[in-house]
């Protein structure tokens, strides 16, 4: 069994100002984004500074969605009870699902604006989310949450305020898979062209399928339990249609030719 490290969730504090790690790796991700985005800029035609732009517009989509969802698929009685709750982001949490929602909607207007093809523009955009996934996870690791399940596993660690017993560290598993492994897979997949579409398609049946597989072992939803089953739980459910999406979409792109600006690059 391995301790639970003792993070301060607490970065930076000056006086009554305190910037959370996961805030910060907020920051990380974004950052990440913009910079892997610079470099392939050209691709469809964008500059440096429209990629601040689509950064930007995804920056509200992420934390409108994802506020958002949360409030609908983890905490509808709450906001219904308590309507200004969905304001106070520091209560509660965010859905990764309303947070995708945003950002697609987020990247539908940027793509209307510079009259390019959602769909080129959503391939354009996969690789670069992973790094923000991964960097959320540790954050949620530091921040104490998503408890794995108890486990005998020598990499087992007690999970703070749950009990001497060791349990996965499941933030850090979807840390690795979401964030290491999937960025590994679209980077290299985006490395020489593809047909339209195949990107977006892979990034949904990838986090889908890593996503789902963690489910196993991280705990549900205290107010929530499992839905079905005795061992189905929301992440689960609201995994399941990405996945469907995505195998959609991959079979979709065969039929699609290679986007034309991504070849010429």
């Amino acid at each position: 069994m391995i301790n639970y490290p003792t993070i301060d969730p607490v970065a930076i504090s000056l006086g009554p100002l305190q910037v959370h790690w996961y805030g910060l790796m907020y920051v990380v991700g974004f950052v990440a984004a913009w910079w892997l985005g610079c470099r392939r800029a050209s691709r469809i035609g964008l500059n440096n500074d429209d990629i601040g732009d689509l950064l930007f517009y995804c920056a509200v989509g992420v934390v409108a969605g994802g506020r958002l969802g949360y409030a609908l698929f983890y905490g509808l009685g709450q906001w219904t009870a308590d309507p200004l709750w969905i304001f106070r982001v520091w209560d509660g949490g965010m859905s990764f699902h309303g947070g995708l929602l945003g950002v697609l909607l987020a990247a539908w207007i940027f793509a209307r604006r510079k009259q390019l093809a959602f769909i080129t523009l959503t391939d354009f955009i996969a690789p670069l989310v992973p790094i923000g996934l991964g960097a959320g996870r540790i954050g949620n690791f530091i921040n104490h949450e998503l408890p794995g399940r108890l486990t005998s596993l020598p990499w087992g660690m007690p999970f703070p305020g749950m009990g001497p017993e060791p349990r996965h560290p499941s933030a850090l598993y979807e840390a690795l898979l979401e964030g290491v492994v999937l960025f590994a897979i679209l980077w290299w997949a985006s490395a020489k062209p593809t047909s339209r579409g195949f990107l977006s398609g892979l990034f949904l049946v990838g986090y889908g399928v890593f996503r789902f597989m963690v489910e196993f072992v991280r705990m549900p939803d205290a107010h929530i339990g499992f839905i079905a089953f005795g061992w189905v739980t929301m992440g689960m459910l609201l995994t399941l249609p990405m996945i469907a999406l995505g195998l959609v979409i991959i079979t979709w792109s065969r039929s699609q030719p290679v986007d034309v600006k991504i070849q010429n690059a």
